[in-house]
């Protein structure tokens, strides 16, 4: 078995790659909600949700969190930068969409945002932590 110094700057961080899986995953699940959205299959209570609105800004994310998922597997020189832009801006998009949802949706829609919240911000929390493979000490 083979094992790697982490302070060796040839091995890079294995977190980019886990986060852009995880937020990968997570645009596969906002596209299947915003079609479910947009063609009527799921509604809400009252006002202020609105169905329609619902499927635009869940598609919007699910792009949004797709460019980051690729550029994070890419780990090109801009990908820690570009992620944390991209979930850092779904998370303010979910924390909104659960403010929304919370006051007219349904409790799916409500569980769907508690679930994906925290797995948004500990990737989140996980690209700050990171800062890829650590320099050798001279």
């Amino acid at each position: 078995m083979q094992t790697h110094d982490l302070r060796d700057p040839m091995v890079g961080s294995r977190v980019p790659r886990r986060v852009a899986a995880l937020v990968g995953a997570v645009a596969c699940s906002l596209a299947v909600a915003s079609a479910l959205h947009l063609s009527g299959h799921v509604n809400g209570r009252s006002a202020p949700f609105d169905a329609d609105h619902a499927g635009v800004a869940e598609a919007l994310l699910c792009l949004v969190l797709a460019v980051g998922a690729v550029a994070l597997w890419r780990s090109g020189p801009r990908a820690r930068r570009i992620g944390l832009g991209t979930v850092g801006f779904t998370v303010a998009g979910f924390c909104w969409g659960l403010s929304i949802t919370a006051q007219g949706g349904h409790w799916p829609d409500i569980a769907y945002h508690l679930a994906i919240l925290p797995l948004l911000v500990g990737s989140l929390v996980a690209l700050v932590r990171d800062h890829g493979p650590s320099t050798p000490a001279a």
